[in-house]
Formats: structure tokens, C-alpha cells, sequence
């Protein structure tokens, strides 16, 4: 079975945005994380951030990139929901983390946050579900 049929007899929210849908969203997502997240990295590079500071957003990197993996090549919906979780939870402590360095880095991340925590309840649903 493909991942789109596998995906598609999942039992889901009514509310589900269709995959176009979300793929979009990712689309318009990823060249903020891919500036801000590389400025990040950069300047700690630098030496004008601390390391502490870019460990968040090294830790959101590497969960967010494991989900599509572990959902869809894996098809692992709890370890999926933890994944979320974590990208979730990333996304708060990577704000908090660099505020008082960067804020404008911060607040570019909230279409980010607004973006994860409907997916992280999305995918809670559906792990729930099924």
C-alpha cells in the first residue's frame, strides 16, 4: 500500500486539511525555518550566539525532519505523536531561548508554532483514532 492510500484509510478528524494542503503550508513554513534556524547556526558558528541558544533549534531540526520518516515510511502513529511533541515543544524553548538575543528570530517563528500545535493535535487525533 502507498503512504497516500495508507494515509488515506486512516480514520481522521473531519477538519483534516487535505495533504495539498499541508504540503503548501510546509512549503510557505520552510524558507522562514531555513533563514532564521541558518542564522542561528551561523552566528553561533560565529561565536556571537551562545551554543545553548542553537541547541533547540538543532534538536527542532533534527524532529522535524525524522517525522515524515517515522510517519509515512515507518507508519508509526505514537512514535509519530512524540515526535510532534517534541518539535512542538522545541519550537517554545527555541523562542525562549534566543528572545533576548534576536527577537525578530523569535517572533518569525510564530506562523511556525501557530502551524505545529494544529498538527500536533491533528496527529494526537489521529493516533488516538486508529
Amino acid at each position: 500500500m502507498t503512504w497516500i492510500d495508507w494515509y488515506n484509510s486512516l480514520d481522521k478528524p473531519a477538519w483534516t486539511p487535505e495533504p495539498a494542503t499541508i504540503g503548501f503550508i510546509w512549503q510557505c513554513l520552510y524558507p522562514i525555518i531555513f533563514v532564521t534556524f541558518g542564522y542561528v547556526f551561523v552566528q553561533t558558528l560565529r561565536k556571537q550566539l551562545p551554543w545553548q541558544v542553537a541547541l533547540p533549534f538543532a534538536i527542532n531540526l533534527v524532529a522535524n525532519l525524522a517525522f515524515t520518516p517515522i510517519q509515512f515510511g515507518l507508519r508509526n502513529l505514537p512514535l509519530a505523536a512524540v515526535d510532534i511533541v517534541i518539535v512542538w515543544l522545541s519550537i517554545i524553548w527555541m523562542v525562549l531561548a534566543v528572545w533576548k538575543h534576536n527577537r525578530w528570530i523569535a517572533l518569525a517563528q510564530l506562523p511556525y508554532f501557530i502551524w505545529v500545535s494544529l498538527a500536533t493535535i491533528l496527529q494526537c487525533s489521529i493516533t488516538w483514532r486508529n
